[in-house]
Formats: C-alpha cells, sequence, structure tokens
C-alpha cells in the first residue's frame, strides 16, 4: 500500500496526530476514534493494524496494553514524495514567514519604544521641578 493510501483515511491521520506526541494504547486510541468518529472497536482495530503493517506504527506489549507509537520512516517516505511539487506552496509559505518576522519585529520596536517613552515620562516627573531666580536690583 502506498503511503499517500494509509495516509488518506482521516481516520489512520487521526491515528498518528494522536500517537505523534508519543504512545498510547490501543485502547486510548479506540476511545479518542470511536468518540470522534463514531465507528466500532473492530473498525479502530482494523486502522491500527493497517498502520502497523503499512510501518506508519510500531507496537510493543506492556502488560496487558499493546503500546503503540510513530514510525517516522514512511512519513519520511511520503514526505520525499512531495519534492517535486514543494515548489508550489514552499514560496508561498517562505513569504508567510517574512511577514509574520516583519509584524514580530515592528511589534516589538513598537513596544520598546512605547517603553522608552514611558521611562522618560518617569524620569522627567521624577526630576527636581527647576526654578527660576530672577536677579534681584539692590
Amino acid at each position: 500500500m502506498h503511503a499517500l493510501d494509509v495516509l488518506g483515511d482521516p481516520v489512520r491521520r487521526r491515528v498518528l496526530e494522536l500517537i505523534a506526541d508519543g504512545e498510547l494504547s490501543a485502547g486510548e486510541i479506540g476511545a479518542v476514534i470511536q468518540r470522534e468518529f463514531g465507528i466500532s472497536q473492530p473498525a479502530v482495530s482494523q486502522h491500527l493494524r493497517v498502520l502497523r503493517e503499512s510501518g506508519f506504527a510500531s507496537v510493543r506489549a506492556a502488560g496487558a496494553k499493546r503500546l503503540y507509537a510513530v514510525d517516522p520512516a514512511p512519513l519520511e517516505a511520503a514526505d520525499a514524495w512531495f519534492d517535486p511539487f514543494r515548489r508550489f506552496w514552499q514560496p508561498h509559505l517562505d513569504a508567510l514567514g517574512t511577514e509574520l518576522a516583519r509584524g514580530r519585529r515592528t511589534k516589538r520596536k513598537a513596544g520598546e519604544s512605547a517603553a522608552s517613552a514611558a521611562a522618560s515620562a518617569r524620569a522627567d516627573d521624577d526630576a527636581p521641578a527647576a526654578t527660576t531666580t530672577e536677579p534681584t536690583e539692590t
């Protein structure tokens, strides 16, 4: 089965999202998938089997539990498949990154300017009042 066939199913993508942060038991995965997709426990087991057999997930026994984790190798293969197509979206993502950085820089400078103005105003408030003395004639 091609990597994109495996990833094309929303249930399997969700399972991978769940286990991307670390191992989860089949029961924990099943509870979330059954609640979100309304499918039976045997259907969840079937999806887990597809992920396991296609190499996207690894499983290990921990007592009576079966713990699932992501195996990154097939994801890397799927990522490589996208390489010829990155030219369609990568410039847009790069431009977005530039605009986000520009916005953060502008916000930071505005914050620094406001802080500087506030500090200057506090310094003016704390300074002793200037007194002027006019010369007196004697």
